[in-house]
């Protein structure tokens, strides 16, 4: 089971967006279209295999305005069920023979993350045994706190064997002293004890095509890794040796393995911006470079093999969903070949002065939530009235109006203005906890600027 061992079978789109309602507000249709598409994986995945080779997932094009819920519900999605995920912008990619990333390498970073997801999974699972692999050998090292010698390169490429010292068998006196101090160590009667441990010390890199290739990796893995000696406490040294336990416990080729096929069946693909490389047909200067950027993403969305260095991965069962603005360009001035291979489109609603109010109030993770836990820490109680909260969505919806629309994250800029005196002010170590709650006279009296709703009796003539 993959994620947080949701069980797939009871996933029904009914229940996903339920899942995506505790966090998005509003959006209704956009929820229920990825949901379709989630589920629809699921029922891919239990057909005849000679069909299931003949069923692409159908991919998603959001349109909308900034800060509406398009990236979050994507990445929610992701989450919920613990597919590979990466969010990508396509104006950061240019044309095959222009200077910039190369879109294969979108691919590249989905195939990264699914090796980080699952590698951390596998590291999890093994964590018990190698906390216990690292006690012993924290022990030991305490016992005997000479460090071990260091590997020398010239020595490896000559055959030199390096001298092993014997490990000898333990009398009645060691393994009582080794008791005595593992007692100790799980009572945290050690904390404050220092001692040198040999870590693994990080190979040379190099930046090719905006992404980061090790030259011990270049050379297959030659060279013998080159360690050094560090000096912590031994906590750290804990956490230090419990990790390179739980490293030599895993087995990296099955979790390659495991990592490319849930990127090639699970992967989901958020291409944001998506309008900006659209442009009227026929154009001559930077448009030719959008039609290009645009050309060279549709193989990937079409389904293609891309090499990586774990080995070539297809992208023909991923899930793509494309997002965008589209104030400016429309969705017929990308090429018709891309414009088909997105063939599911929703359309995303501006946020009223209601889905604010609901945002600050009911998702999991609401603001007024975050703010309240951020200054509990300085014993600052905050709760807010419900005049509060209708004031500050009536500031967000008339500055999304008479300015820029950038959707939710408009509530941002109106909690730090209100909030500033009160979070610049807390912290004091001599102020007692005390219980603050912000009223609506409260929010009116500390905006300003383009977040102040305007008096339109002024202009009544």
């Amino acid at each position: 089971m993959k994620g947080d061992e949701i069980n797939m079978a009871e996933l029904t789109p009914r229940e996903i967006v339920k899942e995506l309602d505790r966090y998005i507000i509003g959006q209704d249709n956009a929820k229920r279209m990825v949901a379709i598409a989630l589920r629809n994986r699921y029922r891919r995945a239990h057909v005849e295999e000679s069909m299931r080779e003949e069923i692409s997932p159908k991919n998603i094009l959001m349109i909308g305005p900034t800060g509406v819920g398009k990236t979050e519900i994507a990445r929610r999605l992701a989450k919920l069920v613990g597919a590979p995920f990466i969010k990508v912008e396509a104006t950061k990619f240019t044309e095959v023979g222009y200077v910039g990333r190369d879109v294969e390498s979108i691919i590249r970073d989905l195939v990264e993350n699914s090796i980080r997801m699952v590698r951390e999974e596998n590291m999890k699972k093994v964590q018990p045994r190698a906390q216990v692999m690292a006690d012993d050998e924290l022990v030991s090292l305490i016992l005997n706190p000479k460090p071990k010698k260091q590997n020398n390169p010239l020595d490896y490429l000559l055959g030199k064997k390096n001298e092993s010292t014997e490990v000898k068998p333990l009398d009645g006196a060691d393994a009582e002293k080794r008791d005595e101090i593992r007692h100790k160590l799980l009572r945290g009667e050690l904390d404050n004890q220092e001692i040198e441990i040999e870590v693994e010390d990080e190979a040379p890199s190099l930046e090719l095509g905006g992404s980061s290739i090790s030259i011990a990796d270049m050379m297959g893995g030659m060279m013998p890794k080159k360690t050094k000696i560090r000096r912590v406490s031994v906590p750290e040294a804990r956490k230090i040796l419990t990790q390179q336990e739980a490293e030599k416990l895993i087995d990296m080729d099955a979790i390659e393995e495991e990592a490319i096929s849930r990127a090639e069946n699970d992967g989901i693909v958020f291409i944001d911006e998506i309008d900006k490389i659209a442009g009227p047909h026929g154009m001559n200067g930077p448009d030719v470079s959008r039609e290009g950027v645009q050309r060279d993403i549709l193989p990937i969305v079409e389904g293609s093999t891309v090499n990586t260095k774990y080995g070539p991965v297809k992208t023909d069962y991923m899930l793509f969903i494309g997002a965008g603005a589209f104030h400016v360009a429309k969705v017929s001035d990308l090429i018709p070949e891309l414009q088909g291979r997105f063939p599911v489109r929703v359309e995303l609603k501006s946020l009223t002065e209601e889905d604010f109010k609901r945002i600050m109030k009911e998702p999991d993770n609401a603001l007024t939530r975050q703010y309240h836990a951020l200054l509990e820490v300085d014993k600052v109680l905050l709760t807010f009235e419900d005049s509060a909260i209708a004031e500050i969505a009536k500031a967000a919806c008339v500055a999304n109006e008479t300015g820029e629309d950038i959707g939710a994250r408009r509530l941002h800029a109106v909690f730090e203005q209100v909030l500033e005196d009160i979070s610049f002010n807390a912290g004091d170590p001599n102020m007692p906890p005390f219980e603050l709650s912000i009223d609506g006279n409260y929010v009116r009296t500390h905006l300003s600027g383009e977040n102040v709703a305007a008096d339109s009796h002024k202009y009544i003539l």
